[in-house]
């Protein structure tokens, strides 16, 4: 029986895949997880590499989609394929450790294996713009969206299969993160953060992440989504 599966989309992370693979395997030291590495429509050599690399993992396997359609519905596929007791997911670009997976599995399990928990990282050693972003992001959504909603994009997330379950109409891009902290804090469930270490990527650059510019997209498309998802529930649409 798995206990616990983490989905990591891949976006053009060939560079990264072997180096999160290793780490996975450094650390994973138990037969009752599984991780599934989504290639999320990648246009490099990421499916390639996964290809040559999966069956060295017994942990790992890959699934494959074919266009990119956002990083939520990458994560969304990828929960949809998942076999465990708990399941969550993490980033491919090594600025969350794989590590941090198992931590988020110790705290479940100290915590008598309950169904309410939703486990959750908080970013540390970040760049002090980027706190800053963070800080003023996460006072908008918890007066907007009248709930605590602290450092919204940080990994990993881990949670109970049911409350995967109960999710209604969960957006396909980068706003998951918020819709999945946002609806854990609505059914009351006990949301338990969880310091984690922010380095700079390694290879590559983040798809969202590259500048002003692309921080303002982000911007816009959170609080658009922010207005859309009070509308659905006030109209009854959510009703996880």
């Amino acid at each position: 029986m798995i206990k616990l599966s983490i989905v990591v989309p891949c976006y053009n992370e060939e560079k990264n895949i072997p180096l999160i693979l290793e780490r996975f395997e450094s650390c994973i030291k138990r037969d009752d997880i599984e991780v599934i590495l989504v290639n999320n429509g990648s246009s490099d050599g990421s499916q390639q590499v996964l290809d040559q690399l999966i069956n060295n993992y017994s942990f790992a396997r890959t699934v494959h989609v074919e266009q990119n359609q956002g990083y939520g519905y990458g994560i969304l596929f990828g929960l949809s394929q998942t076999r465990g007791e708990y399941i969550g997911w993490t980033h491919a670009d090594m600025q969350t450790d794989p590590a941090d997976l198992l931590k988020a599995l110790n705290i479940i399990e100290t915590n008598d294996n309950s169904q309410n928990l939703y486990i959750k990282g908080l970013r540390k050693n970040r760049p002090l713009f980027d706190v800053f972003f963070t800080f003023g992001m996460s006072i908008f959504e918890t007066i907007f969206m009248k709930k605590n909603l602290f450092d919204i994009n940080a990994q990993p997330n881990v949670f109970h299969r049911s409350f995967y379950k109960s999710w209604n109409n969960p957006p396909h891009d980068f706003s998951l993160d918020l819709y999945a902290l946002y609806i854990a804090k609505k059914n009351g469930l006990n949301v338990i953060r969880f310091d984690v270490i922010f380095p700079n990527r390694i290879h590559g650059q983040s798809s969202w992440n590259t500048g002003l510019a692309s921080k303002w997209k982000f911007i816009k498309r959170t609080l658009q989504y922010s207005i859309k998802l009070k509308e659905e529930l006030n109209n009854g649409v959510h009703r996880s």
